[in-house]
């Protein structure tokens, strides 16, 4: 048996797996949701923009107070070929990119939602999604499923699709795509943009505030769960745009997770760290939030970042040059050793990578078997272009994992049993140090990918809630 049918047979079992779901009677997701408005722009659709402002410089920023910035910031990403996201401050400007700029479509937007339509469309028993905005307009992004719920008005779980909060506005991240080879004539200038990519637009007062809403967080004191998974602290500055502290709204979050886990004690409580740009908010995460949760997500960007700030300067800059495995797994017992986080989990392209304590709740096994899972979810998603219905859930369950998974794989076994000793983990996905369970799992890849949007999300709530 080759390898890559080793692990066809390791495979074969993710159709029960995802059956297992449905045991699950709860998951909480929360903070952050939002609207994504996807458009594509060409290069004479930008030069008309342009003449519906006075006045443009090519500045790099972050901030949008003004028309003249958006185009600021999307002529910067287009010229470079490169992704972005500039945060628009003034409603006025919110309202002018309404008006002059628009969307292709909308589409479920956060970590949180996108993570909650996974999760009920998986079929637990019940998804409860926390909103700090919840207008028609956002709850239509919401999978129409009985499974699915938040908070209304009166403070009671109901359908989240048909939730209208009318009072609330909408948080809406503008997407603003553009293509390789397309040119903008700016001045005396011919831009050419280098490669695809996409500039980000967004408006979102309270997500940038990781604002919660106070009857989602009392009413999840008395409903049943048996997981958390939190996310939208990668928002917040250390100084926000109306003067008030980032610091302390990490700090404040965390009195909410104390009361979820007093009625919750045995709720498993994840973070999804995201790309946090702001140094301090991510200090002040991995120092509060990683060291009193259950259980972590990471992918290679964001385990680069918490070296960071935690001083692994050295190893740093050997996970920036090579992005390996191996690199990244010495970066995860790092992180591991400085948090006391039980449990961490990696998604990287082409592997799936935990370390937990031995004695964690999840068995290894059961681990492995929910990479599985999300394996197979997230090559369909990526094949079919959504995951929107239970019936296309299994679509790439046959599919052999990729060369460039085995290769990683076979790296990293030849490093930790160079350290550890022999074991199973090419073969199995499992080893043991004695104290710590390193459970890995190469994936399927998809070599023409229809969608991307929101897959680590996918992928890493997957994971951790599959394992059973």
């Amino acid at each position: 048996m080759t390898l890559q049918d080793k692990w066809l047979d390791n495979y074969k079992d993710v159709e029960n797996q995802l059956h297992g779901m449905s045991q699950v009677k709860g998951v909480v997701t929360a903070f952050n949701v939002n609207i994504d408005a996807v458009i594509r722009i060409t290069g004479a659709e930008i030069e008309a923009l342009l003449k519906k402002v006075s006045s443009l410089q090519l500045e790099k920023s972050s901030i949008i107070k003004a028309p003249e910035d958006v185009l600021s910031g999307l002529l910067h990403c287009f010229s470079n070929g490169i992704a972005e996201e500039w945060l628009i401050e003034e409603k006025q400007t919110f309202d002018w990119i309404s008006e002059n700029i628009g969307f292709d479509k909308l589409q479920m937007g956060g970590q949180g939602g996108i993570v909650a339509n996974a999760m009920a469309v998986c079929g637990v028993e019940k998804v409860f999604a926390h909103c700090a905005s919840l207008p028609k307009q956002q709850a239509e992004l919401f999978l129409d499923l009985p499974n699915l719920f938040s908070v209304n008005q009166k403070g009671e779980t109901q359908k989240a699709v048909d939730i209208s909060r009318a009072e609330d506005a909408p948080l809406i991240h503008w997407i603003i795509e553009f293509d390789k080879g397309d040119e903008v004539k700016f001045g005396d200038k011919i831009l050419k943009c280098p490669k695809s990519n996409r500039f980000i637009a967004t408006y979102d007062p309270h997500n940038f505030k990781l604002h919660i809403d106070k009857a989602f967080s009392t009413r999840m004191t008395k409903e049943k769960f048996d997981y958390v998974i939190l996310s939208g602290y990668h928002m917040l500055q250390e100084k926000i745009f109306d003067g008030s502290s980032g610091i302390e709204k990490i700090d404040a979050s965390r009195e909410i997770i104390k009361s979820w886990k007093k009625s919750n004690p045995d709720a498993i409580f994840h973070l999804e760290v995201a790309s946090t740009q702001d140094k301090a908010v991510r200090k002040h995460i991995i120092d509060t939030i990683c060291k009193n949760v259950d259980s972590m997500g990471l992918n290679e960007r964001e385990t680069m970042d918490l070296l960071e700030v935690i001083g692994e300067n050295e190893l740093l800059e050997a996970c920036e040059k090579d992005t390996s495995a191996v690199n990244l797994f010495k970066g995860l017992m790092k992180i591991k050793d400085y948090t006391g986080c039980p449990r961490i989990q990696l998604h990287m392209f082409g592997l799936y990578l935990t370390v937990q304590d031995s004695v964690f709740k999840i068995s290894p096994k059961e681990n492995r078997n929910g990479m599985q899972l999300a394996s197979v979810i997230a090559a369909t998603k990526a094949g079919t272009g959504a995951i929107n219905s239970s019936d296309v859930l299994l679509w790439a369950k046959d599919k052999p994992v990729s060369d460039i998974s085995l290769k990683e794989l076979k790296n990293l076994t030849s490093f930790v049993e160079s350290e550890y000793g022999k074991g199973s983990l090419e073969t199995e996905g499992i080893f043991s140090t004695g104290d710590t369970e390193i459970i890995a799992v190469p994936t399927i890849l998809i070599e023409k990918p229809i969608a991307l949007v929101g897959m680590g999300d996918t992928i890493s709530s997957i994971f951790l809630v599959a394992a059973r």
